[in-house]
């Protein structure tokens, strides 16, 4: 599972013209999720999402994580993560299908959730126009296969 987790000013996502969430302070997450994820890597996102010690603290120093600072999560589902750019056409055959990543992308919010977050969505599937103001900037990138047992 791979999450750009970008810490934000404010973030939105508009349908069809209509604002479906929004939020102030806090992390815009793209989600994607693998052909082999399982929900051990939703949950491992998740509990790293939700300890990334990145909003600063009194000295200016990347140290409080976003449950301190009042943060607030807006997690979109992106199986672009996963595209294969070795050709100028991309491929998405590692990105898992719907059926697989649509159940395991909510476990992710729910997890968030159950953690005490405030947690907006996108709508999974659909086409969503995404705006951020950038704080910082910091944009981190997770990869589940990347991340220890920490």
């Amino acid at each position: 599972m791979r999450a750009v987790v970008t810490r934000v000013l404010s973030a939105s996502v508009t349908i069809d013209g209509n604002k479906v969430a929004d939020i102030g302070k806090g992390f815009l997450v793209l989600l994607g999720v693998h052909t082999s994820d399982t929900e051990a890597e939703a949950k491992k996102i998740a509990d790293r999402i939700c300890g990334l010690r990145v909003f600063e603290d009194e000295k200016g120093k990347m140290n409080i994580n976003p449950k301190d600072a009042g943060a607030k999560l807006l997690i979109v589902s992106q199986f672009t993560l996963y595209a294969d750019c070795k050709s100028r056409r991309p491929g998405f055959t590692e990105a898992a299908r719907p059926e697989i990543s649509e159940p395991l992308y909510e476990l992710v919010v729910a997890e968030c959730r159950e953690r005490g977050f405030e947690v907006q969505t996108g709508e999974f599937g659909a086409d969503m126009k995404v705006e951020s103001v950038n704080d910082g900037p910091v944009t981190l990138l997770l990869d589940t296969a990347e991340l220890g047992s920490k």
